[in-house]
Parts: structure tokens; sequence; C-alpha cells
């Protein structure tokens, strides 16, 4: 049975996970859509470095109820969701454009191959990340660590969505499902964006 400390040591080390995971998601993604010129799969990687804003905000949220649970946020983690939820508002104005630019020149990816591999990748990584912070929280008897593990959930939503996306265009070749997976992300994003900036409003609440 391990100490309460050492439920918080796991806690932090599943934030820093989750930090240095989708740095590495977000430049994968980011490079091979640009490449295979997958609006999907490049915005993908630009939520992954919007969840990076997000995670740091989450491993201060960690410390904070470590030395003190009570605690409201500190102006730190206000400051990374107000941040965060302009980012996502960002990427889905960055998205909308996409989809304008890519029915107006009737622009279609030259493969799908890797969002297919990568949302199935990420996934699996989530849904378990997703679980381990959920037990950590549940054992810690903390709401705030429960509720970021429920928010992971959005991470899990948005890779599905690009991975089915990705396979109908890979293996239907159908010329919009790019674009339905863009409009995905968006309604994701949003969701997100709009979460975020609540959030920030409510101190007592700490699902960042």
């Amino acid at each position: 049975m391990k100490t309460k400390q050492e439920l918080f040591k796991d806690a932090f080390n599943l934030s820093l996970f989750t930090i240095f995971y989708n740095i590495i998601e977000g430049i994968v993604s980011m490079v091979l859509g640009y490449e295979d010129e997958t609006l999907t799969l490049f915005g993908f990687g630009v939520d992954s470095f919007i969840e990076v804003i997000s995670g740091i905000g989450i491993a201060i949220m960690v410390i904070r109820i470590k030395q003190n649970p009570e605690s409201s946020k500190s102006n730190f983690e206000i400051n990374a969701l107000k941040v965060t939820g302009t980012s996502f508002y960002l990427l889905s104005a960055g998205l909308v454009a996409g989809i304008i630019l890519n029915l107006i020149h009737h622009h279609k990816p030259e493969t799908t191959f890797w969002g297919v591999i990568i949302s199935m990748v990420s996934i699996l990584v989530m849904v378990w990340l997703m679980n381990a912070k959920k037990n950590v929280g549940k054992k810690l008897n903390s709401d705030p660590i429960i509720a970021d593990s429920n928010c992971t959930k959005v991470c899990v939503y948005m890779s599905i969505v690009l991975l089915a996306s990705s396979l109908i265009y890979q293996f239907t070749g159908f010329v919009y499902a790019d674009v339905i997976g863009a409009v995905g992300l968006i309604y994701f994003s949003i969701s997100e964006g709009k979460e975020a900036f609540e959030k920030a409003k409510d101190k007592e609440c700490d699902c960042c």
C-alpha cells in the first residue's frame, strides 16, 4: 500500500508524462501532417502543444494540492487556463480557415496513413493515462485529480476523430474525410476552450 506522499509523487509524474508525451506527439503530428498535407493530423499536433500548456498547469495544481488540499487555484494555474482557452479558440479559427481553403482549392491529403498510426498510439496512451490518474485520484480521495482524469477523455475523443477520418480516407479515398475530421476537432477545441475559461473564473474548481 503506497503512502500519501508516494501517491502525490505518482500524480506529479503522470502530469510530467502528459507534458513530454504531448510535446513529442505534437512535433511528429505537425511535421507529418504538413508533409502529407493532412489538415486533421496537423491540427491534432497543434492541439498536443496546447495540452502541454494545460499539463503544466496540472503539474502546478498537483503540487498545490499536496501542500494544501483546500487551497484555491494559484494565479499561475488561472493564467495557464486562460492561455489554454485562447489557444483552443485560435486553433478552431485556424482549422476553419484551413477547411475553407481546402474546399475552395478542392485539396485532398496525399495519405492519412500516419494519422491512423498516431491516433491508435494516442488512444492507447490516453486511455491508460486517464485510468492511471483516476486510480491515483481515488486513492488520494482528490476530486481535482479525478476531474483531471475525466478531462483526459477529451484527448481520447479527439484521437478517435483523427482515427476515423484517417481510416475513411485511407480505405475509401473519400475527398471530404479530412475536412469532416477537422470539423470534429473544431467541436472539441471550442468545448475545451470554453471549459478552460469557465474554470479560470471559478477558483474553487481544480479540473484543468
